[in-house]
């Protein structure tokens, strides 16, 4: 499941509040709830799908949450490069993209049925979900992007090792950046272009280490995955506009992308003739792709709830340091679960790429020109000027 993280600033619930998520990833919720007490108000409302966080203090919000995005998106990670180690798949990264678009459209399902339940109460399945918001050709835009974001980056895994891919997703500011300049007209300070520079330079030597030590590197892969995170970078820039203008639940969004996304790719696969090889081939291996994409398609749409919860409860900037350190913790695991070649390479050049992180991140809460630096040079050169200690280190 993706929602952009930028595209939840600010969204409303199934009733028409308004909620406000300073930077954060969208999520549908419905209003909070008021406590008798006239005095006090009650605090907002932190929902993992059906389970009622809002009463647990900050810690413990952020400890299940933490526990949840690492757990579910290590699952995550470990399943899809599991599924690609399956001999003769490597072909058939559209049809796993056909088969976990299929089982969101279920989870997204059950997950509105969930909302309508919870709030106008009744029978389950006898629950009407909430009248769509946005319009249907904005989502027609946003199922072809969101098919290009998932099947791009599923299919690459067959030219790139998973590291290597996982680095290329860090990176994703870099054409967000460009997108929201391009889309929205959005300015961003000095930190943000540093961040994308230490990206930039990260990644590209991560991916020469790849090259020299996979060999069956292929420059399709990184082409795959760059487009990729070009559809990421368009789908976080059409969602929060459509989010913000339209006051959509995440869940509709979800539901109506994966949807409709699932409806294009089932035509192109037929039109193609890949749909009946891809479908043959699983039903030989029924177990490693229909059950292992099950659960990787369900690690995967429960881990967003999970960032979601994270996101509302601590901040974007701590969201952004937890995810980051997830990525970091399946890099890790991908190397000792699954032998491949390594070098000190991937540490530098991963490091560099986390470097790129901290600055965006700091940046959210620090907006720094050039005029600020030039102000906090003149003062550390006053600062220095007036050391009683200046001149013994000159005459040293």
């Amino acid at each position: 499941m993706y929602i952009h993280p930028s595209a939840s600033s600010r969204m409303t619930d199934n009733k028409g509040s308004v909620i406000t998520i300073n930077g954060g990833e969208s999520a549908g919720s419905s209003p909070p709830l008021q406590r008798k007490s006239s005095t006090s108000e009650s605090p907002p409302e932190l929902r993992i799908l059906c389970f009622d966080l809002t009463y647990y203090n900050r810690t413990t919000q952020f400890l299940l949450s933490c526990a949840g995005v690492f757990f579910l998106y290590i699952l995550y990670g470990y399943l899809q490069e599991l599924i690609f180690t399956v001999e003769g798949f490597k072909p058939y990264g559209w049809f796993l993209t056909l088969v976990q678009f299929g089982y969101y459209i279920g989870f997204g399902l059950v997950e509105r049925r969930l909302e309508g339940y919870r709030i106008s109460g009744g029978s389950f399945w006898n629950i009407e979900p909430e009248p769509r918001c946005i319009p249907m050709r904005t989502y027609l835009i946003l199922a072809a992007l969101t098919l290009g974001t998932m099947g791009l980056s599923n299919s690459s895994l067959g030219y790139l090792n998973y590291p290597t891919q996982v680095i290329f997703k860090c990176c994703k500011l870099i054409p967000v950046l460009v997108g929201s300049i391009l889309i929205q007209g959005k300015r961003y300070g000095l930190l943000d272009f540093a961040a994308a520079t230490c990206m930039c330079i990260g990644l590209a030597w991560f991916t020469l280490a790849d090259s020299q030590m996979t060999p069956n590197f292929n420059l399709l892969g990184v082409a795959m995955i760059s487009g990729a995170l070009l559809c990421d970078a368009a789908i976080g820039n059409v969602q929060e506009k459509a989010m913000r203008e339209f006051k959509a639940p995440s869940s509709e969004v979800v539901f109506y992308s994966y949807g409709l996304g699932f409806v294009y790719l089932f035509v192109i696969m037929l039109v193609t003739g890949n749909f009946f090889s891809g479908f043959a081939f699983c039903l030989e291996h029924p177990g490693e792709t229909f059950g292992f994409g099950f659960l990787f398609s369900l690690s995967g749409y429960l881990g967003i709830q999970f960032v979601l919860a994270l996101v509302r409860s601590s901040g974007a900037p701590i969201a952004a340091t937890v995810t980051t350190a997830r990525k970091a913790v399946t890099i890790a695991f991908s190397f000792v679960l699954f032998s491949k070649p390594f070098t000190l390479q991937y540490v530098w050049s991963g490091l560099i790429v986390v470097l790129g992180i901290y600055l965006n991140v700091y940046s959210k809460r620090n907006k720094l020109t050039l005029a600020d630096i030039r102000q906090k040079l003149k003062q550390f050169g006053a600062k220095i000027a007036r050391s009683p200690s200046r001149k013994f280190l000159i005459e040293v």
